[in-house]
């Protein structure tokens, strides 16, 4: 009988206690992080590339993106194009946003031994998309208008190697205001300038990498016809009066969240712009970007 034994019982006579040594335990193992479903799941080895077989890949041909800020004129502008009879602006579609689920193993393989990448399939449906809007409309010419589309404006130019853009730029300083202007209880001035300097600077970067034309909204408000006759020379068709009364005409209607809503783009006629900032106004975190489209010398 060991020492330990002959004290414990003793302990236990006296109080009604034994000592025990206490198990160790293993701490917790953390819980497995949670499996993504396999219709969230990208395939393996996915690569953003142009169409393999263009021919076959692609029923758009030569679609055009303008390319902007928020809160820069792109609805004035892709009414005023909606209203020519060879060119079909819609509203904005959000297509980058449309991705594809491959949900079974069958698929994923299937998909995989017809050669196509994850990114191949989603260009599919994009395409198909913005080709239907088109169809419809018995235009030949596409011009697509989302301002987010500027942060993707890689993968868009390699989806449609053959694509035309449009750049539409505003005074800074007036897309700051006029995004605060829009909602300003949601939208407080101190948040204004990083919120669409992140456009400014995706757009910008897009004009220095792709080939287009530049147009301002100040220029396109004070000289309609003039702009709108540059534009119509760079896409290709001949300017029609239509364009300046827009109002005349069914363009899907304005809606918050796809295109500007407010009382001045349902006029149905161009308003003038607002008298351009002073330098005095521009905040200096805006100073390069104003430098870079000329508003700041």
């Amino acid at each position: 009988m060991s020492w330990r034994y002959r004290a414990n019982a003793t302990l236990e006579g006296l109080t009604g206690y034994t000592l025990k040594r206490r198990l160790r335990k293993e701490p917790p193992k953390p819980p497995p992080p949670p499996k993504i479903p396999l219709e969230l799941q990208r395939l393996p080895g996915d690569e953003v590339r142009p169409p393999v077989d263009p021919a076959h890949d692609r029923l758009l041909r030569e679609p055009v993106f303008l390319l902007s800020s928020v809160r820069s004129g792109s609805t004035l502008l892709r009414v005023m194009l909606n209203s020519h009879s060879r060119v079909h602006s819609p509203i904005e579609t959000h297509f980058r946003r449309m991705s594809v689920g491959l949900g079974t193993d069958p698929v994923r393989q299937a998909m995989e031994l017809l050669g196509h990448t994850h990114s191949d399939i989603e260009h599919l449906v994009w395409d198909r998309l913005l080709h239907r809007e088109l169809a419809r409309s018995g235009k030949p010419i596409l011009a697509e208008k989302t301002p987010s589309n500027v942060f993707a404006w890689r993968r868009i130019a390699t989806c449609w190697p053959d694509a035309r853009f449009v750049f539409l730029l505003r005074h800074p300083m007036s897309i700051v205001q006029s995004w605060h202007e829009a909602d300003p209880v949601k939208r407080p001035m101190e948040e204004a300038v990083p919120r669409t300097m992140a456009y400014m600077t995706y757009l910008e970067e897009a004009r220095t990498h792709l080939e287009g034309l530049t147009v301002r909204y100040e220029s396109l408000v004070a000289d309609p016809e003039a702009e709108l006759r540059r534009l119509c020379l760079f896409l290709g068709v001949e300017f029609e009066p239509a364009m300046l009364t827009y109002g005349k005409q069914d363009h899907g209607g304005f809606v918050k969240g796809i295109g500007d809503w407010r009382d001045k783009i349902r006029t149905g006629t161009v308003v003038a712009g607002r008298p351009l900032p002073t330098p005095d106004d521009i905040p200096a975190d805006l100073h390069d970007i104003c430098r870079q489209w000329d508003y700041l010398p």
